[in-house]
């Protein structure tokens, strides 16, 4: 898209739709997305397959501020690909952000971190995602995303202590209110709904080979506060397949080893080293972290989504 851009910046949004629609039967290339749309689609083929009359399958919606008439340039790219995504919503210049509740949103994804914070401040759940520097194959047939999660699935409560007392005060604190839920995070009903179609490969007896997989990458450590972080999902009947307890180790090595789909951390000191490695990986701006660093936001063109 450096092309497109490039017109847009100079030429201004005219000349920018006339491109489109001189370029209509080019495709536009991959985006950081697409492993992940691919394998939410591969996941619904299996749904399909078990549960024929079904309609309780992942939704795609693509969601841009471009003009409608760029429109079959993006029909002819999905098609080029083999996708399936039949719902488009074009604003021709304006946010998309008011019509998320609309669609029922569960998650939202766009380069363009001011409409991901809009987004958030909405109450749905949303990350920026970005490019990983380098290629990493994943799988084509088991979804599998990751959580951080302080202030992703969980609220900011226990980063604010972390922050304004330090962390020999968070370990205190987690092991007196062990028992005690965390409230939720804005990815919290994401987990959710990725949970719900779980169980209904389970209830064919496919937990072993259910095409979704869920982890939970946390900076905290195990034994000093990772009860709490599994106690607040068993309160809330949800659960990762796997959790990994860091105790404040580099993220990016271990993402490499499960090549998740799309990573959220509402850090971007842990979004850098997972994309350095090959994940692809969402920021979340949720919480207290985000008064301390503003996130790095990649170039935008018209059409981020």
């Amino acid at each position: 898209m450096e092309e497109e851009q490039k017109i847009y910046n100079e030429q201004g949004v005219e000349a920018y739709v006339k491109y489109q629609l001189d370029h209509e039967n080019e495709p536009f290339l991959p985006g950081a997305a697409f492993p992940f749309v691919k394998a939410l689609e591969a996941v619904n083929t299996q749904l399909r397959e078990l549960y024929p009359d079904s309609e309780e399958l992942f939704d795609i919606v693509l969601m841009t501020n471009n003009h409608a008439q760029v429109g079959v340039r993006l029909i002819n790219s999905i098609n080029h690909y083999d996708l399936f995504i039949e719902r488009f919503c074009m604003t021709g210049g304006n946010s998309p952000i008011c019509y998320l509740k609309a669609y029922h949103t569960n998650l939202y994804l766009s380069s363009d971190a001011e409409k991901v914070s809009g987004a958030i401040e909405e109450g749905i759940a949303a990350a920026t995602i970005f490019s990983p520097s380098k290629d990493l194959e994943v799988s084509e047939n088991q979804l599998r995303v990751a959580f951080d999660g302080d202030a992703v699935l969980f609220s900011d409560e226990s980063e604010q202590i972390v922050k304004a007392h330090g962390l020999d005060m968070f370990f205190e604190h987690e092991k007196a209110h062990e028992n005690k839920p965390l409230a939720q995070g804005p990815l919290k009903g994401f987990l959710e709904a990725l949970g719900k179609l779980q169980k209904k490969f389970y209830s064919k007896g496919l937990r072993m080979e259910c095409p979704i997989r869920t982890y939970l990458v946390t900076a905290r450590s195990a034994a000093s506060s990772g009860a709490r972080a599994l106690k607040t999902l068993r309160s809330w009947g949800l659960e990762t397949d796997e959790a990994l307890f860091l105790a404040g180790a580099p993220k990016g090595p271990l993402l490499k080893k499960i090549r998740p789909h799309i990573f959220f951390d509402d850090q971007m000191f842990h979004v850098e080293g997972a994309k350095e490695l090959g994940t692809v990986a969402a920021h979340v701006p949720y919480g207290i972290a985000q008064k301390h660093k503003k996130p790095a936001q990649e170039k935008q063109t018209p059409n981020s989504k």
